[in-house]
């Protein structure tokens, strides 16, 4: 088992195409939390997430064992992008259920006021406050900044950050508190507006 730890993940997959199945455990343990951890980071909906992620490895199985993989040295790519096809596929698929008919509904949806776009200016301070919010983050320490990403980004609780992290939840918690701090004191000292409003 050590052994297999070892090898990379083409010989690997060389090895689960033949049969050994513990190859394959290899590399499911080797990726599972990066690939689960960007699925979640774009859907947002943890019961999504699952189920584009078992998906996701449903397909790399039916794929090697049919011999069709074929992307030497590359296979993290692989399977992000399997993932993200995936991902794609769903947003496709839920548009298509979800497009509503104005013939079959008594509101008058064009003039909604929730369901209008932003004006200009206020799409541009968005993106403008966005922007420099990415900016800011960029220049965390990397601890502070992987603890902020992973909860406002990737949507993950604190205890989750935790054992992801392999920190005490006052650690993480005290990581954001202190990212939160040093964002606040960056805008100030570069007199960064970071309000909406």
């Amino acid at each position: 088992m050590n052994t297999l730890r070892m090898k990379t993940d083409e010989e690997l997959v060389v090895l689960y195409a033949k049969g050994n199945n513990t190859a394959f455990d290899i590399l499911l343990n080797r990726y599972k939390s990066s690939i689960y951890s960007y699925i979640f980071f774009i859907v947002h909906n943890k019961e999504l997430a699952e189920d584009i992620f078992q998906e996701t490895f449903v397909k790399v199985i039916m794929t090697i064992k049919q011999g069709r993989y074929t992307e030497n040295g590359k296979f993290k790519a692989w399977i992000t992008r399997i993932a993200h096809n995936l991902i794609i596929d769903n947003y496709r698929q839920e548009r298509s259920e979800n497009t509503i008919s104005n013939d079959d509904v008594e509101v008058d949806l064009f003039n909604n006021i929730k369901l209008c776009d932003g004006t200009i200016e206020d799409n541009l301070v968005r993106y403008q406050v966005l922007s420099d919010v990415k900016k800011l983050i960029r220049h965390l320490p990397d601890n502070q900044r992987e603890v902020l990403e992973m909860r406002y980004y990737q949507d993950l609780s604190f205890k989750e950050i935790a054992d992801i992290t392999g920190v005490s939840i006052n650690t993480a918690l005290g990581r954001m508190r202190y990212a939160i701090l040093n964002m606040r004191r960056m805008a100030e000292e570069n007199q960064i507006e970071l309000s909406l409003v």
